[in-house]
């Protein structure tokens, strides 16, 4: 087998540019899309139902994705056929959101959105592997988080510009304000341009001459029997789950998190007898899964339970807790709404400058702790939302979670780095990505069950509960062994 060259710095650049694009359509929805559902009438219980259709779109099409990019080649090359195709869509997405007439149609979009930029997205990651020799991974992933950092900025803080630029940002009830409505239209062109830019700059190795570039190490098969008894034991669980909410009237989020579990029990104790296609392909090398990643998979399940805590709820939390607002016509309201996408957009550029620096740490301290640490701070920036009281010194803990979110991004895939099949890399990635969307399927469907019936329906402690989310990630971390 021969080595892959090493690439240039503007090679890498041109390769990961197409995520700045991406992460500016993902921070618009992030920072934005919660104001869109209450200011169309929502209810704060009802936020985490209406994202669902965000983490279950990802569930059910990046592993699809993955799966095909493996085995597509076209003019365009394996992966950039599907950037292309999910940016065309998503940036369409992106301009038809905020002009949305009814809640039902806002939460369609949503699923429409997320759906395309899982198809961009997805790809992104087996790209680098594909690309880059092992020891220059490290260095695509920190890139890809650099853009992300630097497109998440502008695009969270966008509606804040756009207010000081002398935009309303209030508006009839029902209605979204302009300062929203231009910053997605801008955020779709600045979607498709950076796109394509990876697109038409970068080339993609042939599948005959990937193929005699070095392999990634084989995984591990020890464990590839998926044990009846755990496939029994989720599905008992899941039906017992349905029958205690349909019993004592539950909140009916939770039918989906027990249809969930029975689904799954359902198709791995069927897997031995599903034909030789696409579920049964997925299913195997679910089972079959790189040791590394079934170690990671608690810290990615703790680390996205928290961040997705944070993203559907620091709207609604800031605007009650800190303005005292529970009323989305009001100039207060709006006024917290915009602040949070200043906040949002502080987070982003602070992992932009940690992007630099954990490359140090972990030369100093080493992948786990480096991991560690950086939970710890963002676990300390979210608990403290709770504590601080002039809104204005938000801007403080986003030091914290901007390093939890650049090393998120990053080393839990050095982590992984060296232990995914090559000629299963964007299979691999699409299931890795199941333990960032399961996660935000769980946030869902309880944390809006966990406001109502602990915390008196007060949003501001969905950031504690994160918080403390992000605390269980780091010491799942210690569990990670192939490191």
């Amino acid at each position: 087998m021969s080595s892959k060259p090493r690439l240039s710095f503007w090679q890498i650049w041109n390769m990961c540019f197409g995520f700045l694009g991406i992460q500016f359509g993902f921070a618009l929805q992030n920072a934005n899309v919660s104001r869109i559902f209450q200011t169309l009438g929502a209810k704060v219980d009802d936020i985490p139902a209406l994202w669902i259709a965000a983490p279950l779109t990802g569930l059910l099409v990046q592993p699809l994705i993955g799966y095909y990019s493996d085995r597509t080649w076209t003019r365009l090359g394996r992966r950039r056929p599907y950037f292309l195709v999910g940016a065309i869509l998503a940036s369409l997405a992106l301009i038809a959101m905020p002009y949305s007439p009814a809640l039902w149609i806002a939460a369609g979009m949503l699923w429409i959105l997320d759906a395309s930029i899982n198809v961009a997205m997805e790809p992104f990651r087996a790209y680098v592997g594909d690309q880059l020799p092992s020891e220059q991974r490290a260095t695509g992933y920190a890139m890809q988080s650099f853009f992300i950092g630097v497109g998440a900025v502008v695009a969270s803080a966008l509606p804040w510009l756009l207010t000081q630029a002398g935009m309303s940002n209030v508006a009839p009830a029902g209605e979204i304000p302009d300062t929203v409505r231009y910053a997605f239209v801008f955020g779709g062109i600045v979607l498709f341009a950076a796109v394509g830019w990876t697109i038409f700059s970068t080339r993609e190795y042939p599948p005959e001459v990937l193929a005699t570039h070095e392999a990634a190490h084989s995984p591990s098969t020890a464990t590839a029997h998926f044990p009846t008894w755990l496939a029994a034991l989720l599905g008992a669980a899941g039906l017992l789950l349905i029958s205690t909410v349909w019993q004592y009237h539950l909140d009916r989020e939770l039918y989906l998190l027990g249809g969930g579990l029975v689904t799954a029990s359902s198709l791995f104790l069927m897997r031995a007898s599903l034909p030789n296609g696409l579920l049964r392909h997925l299913l195997d090398d679910i089972v079959a899964m790189p040791e590394t990643m079934r170690q990671l998979a608690w810290v990615q399940f703790f680390s996205w339970f928290g961040l997705f805590g944070m993203w559907i709820y620091t709207t609604a939390g800031v605007a009650a807790h800190h303005y005292g607002t529970t009323d989305t016509t009001s100039q207060a309201y709006n006024n917290a709404a915009d602040w949070v996408g200043v906040l949002f957009a502080g987070y982003n550029g602070f992992s932009v400058l940690a992007a630099i620096c954990i490359p140090w740490l972990v030369r100093v301290a080493g992948l786990k702790l480096s991991h560690m640490i950086n939970l710890w701070l963002g676990a300390a920036s979210l608990l403290s939302f709770y504590w601080i009281d002039d809104p204005h010194w938000l801007l403080l803990p986003m030091v914290g979670v901007g390093f939890a979110w650049a090393s998120i991004l990053s080393l839990p895939y050095a982590m992984l780095a060296d232990s995914v099949p090559a000629q299963k890399m964007g299979t691999y990635m699409g299931v890795f990505n199941f333990f960032i969307v399961i996660p935000q399927l769980v946030a869902a469907t309880l944390l809006g069950v966990l406001l109502k019936h602990l915390f008196s329906g007060q949003p501001i402690f969905a950031l504690i509960i994160g918080g403390t989310s992000f605390i269980l990630a780091s010491l799942a971390v210690l569990r990670v062994r192939s490191v």
